[in-house]
């Protein structure tokens, strides 16, 4: 039973994003607002129902490391040991390629890539094929939604499609680690 509803709400999130939708979703880490990363019209959308300044970029959730560099305008060379010495959900924040919607790459060029390792989001985004925005379930300069519970109705009410999985989970979580790669492949911590 557990199966199918898991199934069912993949099905039902990819489906939504196939229509150019956002949606509100957990992540790997806290509750988020997504959209196909390929999508310049949809990731206004999605800026302007969180309140989110334009220059503001947003991190890419993507399946692997081949998504990873289709996505980055430069891979760091030692991305699978970085992935493999992984403790918490990490997002690296490298050059961007062409295929970003050119609205969510930084003003420095960069763009955040994380490949997560929750099943959920990682069988929504390789269902997709494409890199899912991920941007935390608040208007910008509210505190971050660890918990469904925890999302303001407002924002819940103005997404397209909410998904179902795990809306009962209280597990308090927090934002992933942020680091840029440098181009020696050594890691500069952005957020902790």
């Amino acid at each position: 039973m557990a199966s199918n509803f898991f199934r069912q709400e993949v099905d039902s999130a990819v489906d939504a994003l196939l229509f150019q939708q956002v949606i509100l979703y957990p992540t790997d880490t806290v509750w988020g607002l997504g959209c196909d990363a390929e999508l310049p019209r949809v990731v206004e959308r999605l800026y302007a129902l969180k309140n989110r300044p334009a220059e503001k970029a947003c991190i890419l959730l993507v399946a692997d490391e081949q998504m990873f560099a289709r996505y980055a305008a430069v891979v760091p060379p030692n991305l699978p040991e970085l992935l493999a010495a992984e403790t918490r959900p990490t997002t690296y924040v490298v050059p961007a390629a062409p295929s970003v919607a050119a609205n969510l790459v930084a003003p420095d060029g960069t763009i955040g890539l994380r490949i997560p390792r929750d099943e959920f989001t990682h069988k929504v985004v390789q269902r997709l094929g494409h890199a899912l925005v991920s941007t935390s379930a608040n208007r910008s300069g509210e505190p971050t939604a660890a918990t469904f519970s925890a999302i303001s109705p407002a924002l819940v009410r103005a997404v397209d499609y909410v998904v179902s999985w795990r809306q009962d989970d209280e597990t308090p979580a927090t934002p992933s680690r942020v680091v840029r790669v440098l181009p020696d492949g050594t890691l500069e911590t952005l957020r902790e």
